[in-house]
């Protein structure tokens, strides 16, 4: 299974992005989105952002996220 996740951009640098995962920090890459600016927040998989998205998106799946891991029995 693949797993693609919200992530806030914290820094740039070229064409490369300082991520928070929810407390971990990832360099991924920019180079499949266009216009992104430091709290942006971006899909990423794989090491790369594939889009942006908006912050009420990004927090409202987040929280579907803990939710899904509390119910696993695996929250963070």
């Amino acid at each position: 299974m693949c797993l693609a996740v919200p992530a806030e951009v914290i820094e740039i640098s070229g064409e490369d992005a300082l991520v928070d995962l929810g407390g971990i920090r990832k360099r991924v890459s920019l180079m499949l989105v266009d216009d992104v600016a430091v709290g942006d927040y971006v899909i990423v998989h794989v090491g790369f952002a594939l889009t942006r998205l908006d912050r009420d998106e990004a927090q409202e799946s987040l929280a579907l996220l803990r939710e899904g891991l509390a119910a696993a029995g695996a929250a963070p």
